[in-house]
């Protein structure tokens, strides 16, 4: 018996780059058919993004192996009418059809809401914008450093100080977030067509997933919040609550809300049980007031050790910290092997890849499959169609499908 939880679900992943085919990736991982929609020829162009100057550079697609894994590859020219013919017939039986293509695109290709809709009452259409389906920027291009991160105000307040350059976002930091609610989005249309049998429509966008990613300031903001100019570390509010700096030029973050208990135990930490006497330090309102001097002390005690020496000491004593990881630092992290967050795929181990962010008990997740290659399952997708062989090389020849 296949204890995949999502065994025998259609899914029609048709969208390029990261936050919409995502979201079907988390299905594939969970036992879903998901079949990846590619133009013939270059496929999506995600594929080429980990070559661009930059990027880490690798022998492997990592991008490709992240988000197109567990999926059966189509290479088709939905431009043409037999390509809209092909994926009209795949949609007829699919239980989930999944797009970020421009809506102006999506009427062109024939592939809209109300066109797929009336093929298959019991689909659920996953919609994915820059900024919504609706106002004066519905047609506005936008990916998520954009439309997630710099609209959304975490650009602005993600920087050093008010006075710095603002923060730059990494790649994919707002789609795989906003992937996961689309996911929500999608697992909950189909609890409601069980109960009624019919399928709907499931909306979402960068600047939505930005908003509630930034909702507590943003929250602030509507309701008319006066803000304060955000300082530099050396000046901030809670020495407590604060990065410092080893020896080894690593960083560590400390957040200490229970300073009553924990504020003598890090100056025993630091070896600096001084700082318990000195009536500037003497309470929490003592040290917030004299919040640049406790951090001038505390950088020189971080400065005398290595990072696994305060990894140990803080560790063992109970400072609520955590490393400033660098990425290559993930690959080493034992923690996130022992969660089972990073796997590796049984046809190629050298390669392994972000996990699924839950688990449900007693449901493992499906193992991995390298991802297709443009069109790899072309001819097996159109069999399953009624396709036979000259048919398919008819619309090979044409440049339908590849």
């Amino acid at each position: 018996m296949d204890e995949s939880l999502f065994s025998g679900l259609k899914v029609i992943d048709c969208g390029s780059y990261i936050a919409a085919p995502a979201a079907t990736t988390i299905l594939a991982d969970l036992g879903a058919d998901v079949i990846k929609i590619e133009p013939p020829g270059a496929g999506d162009p995600y594929r080429q993004l980990p070559k661009l100057p930059g990027n880490p550079i690798s022998e492997h697609d990592y991008a490709w192996l992240l988000d197109s894994h567990s999926k059966r590859g189509l290479a088709v020219d939905l431009a043409s009418p037999g390509g809209q013919e092909v994926l009209h017939r795949l949609v007829a039986d699919a239980d989930v059809f999944v797009t970020n293509y421009p809506l102006r695109v999506r009427d062109k290709l024939h592939i809209d809401w109300e066109t797929l809709s009336a093929l298959n009452d019991r689909l659920i259409y996953g919609s994915f914008t820059g900024y919504g389906e609706t106002g004066p920027e519905v047609a506005k291009p936008g990916f998520d450093a954009t439309s997630y991160w710099a609209r959304s105000g975490m650009m602005d307040q993600v920087r050093n100080s008010h006075e710095a350059t603002p923060a730059r976002a990494v790649i994919g930091q707002g789609d795989h977030p906003s992937a996961m609610t689309l996911y929500a989005g999608l697992v909950t249309a189909l609890f409601q067509r069980e109960r009624t049998g019919k399928g709907t429509m499931v909306s979402s966008s960068l600047l939505a997933n930005g908003l509630w990613a930034n909702s507590y300031l943003a929250t602030a903001a509507l309701c008319g919040a006066e803000f304060i100019p955000r300082p530099p570390r050396e000046n901030l509010f809670n020495a407590l609550s604060c990065h410092y700096q080893a020896a080894d030029g690593s960083w560590l973050l400390l957040t200490i809300l229970n300073e009553d208990r924990y504020w003598p135990v890090l100056a025993r930490c630091v070896e600096r049980e001084d700082l318990l006497t000195d009536e500037r330090f003497a309470t929490k309102p003592d040290r917030l007031r004299n919040s640049r001097a406790l951090i001038v002390a505390l950088d020189e005690a971080f400065g005398r050790h290595e990072r696994p020496h305060w990894e140990e000491v803080l560790g063992e004593n109970g400072i609520v910290f955590d490393i400033v990881a660098t990425p290559t630092d993930i690959a080493y992290d034992q923690q996130v092997r022992a969660t089972g967050l990073a796997v590796t795929f049984p046809e190629d181990e050298r390669v392994s890849t972000v996990a699924v962010p839950f688990r449900l008990a007693n449901l493992p997740t499906v193992p991995p499959r390298l991802p297709p290659s443009v069109g790899q399952h072309t001819d097996e997708v159109l069999a399953e169609l009624g396709y036979d062989a000259e048919r398919t090389a008819a619309l090979r020849a044409a440049g339908t499908v590849a």
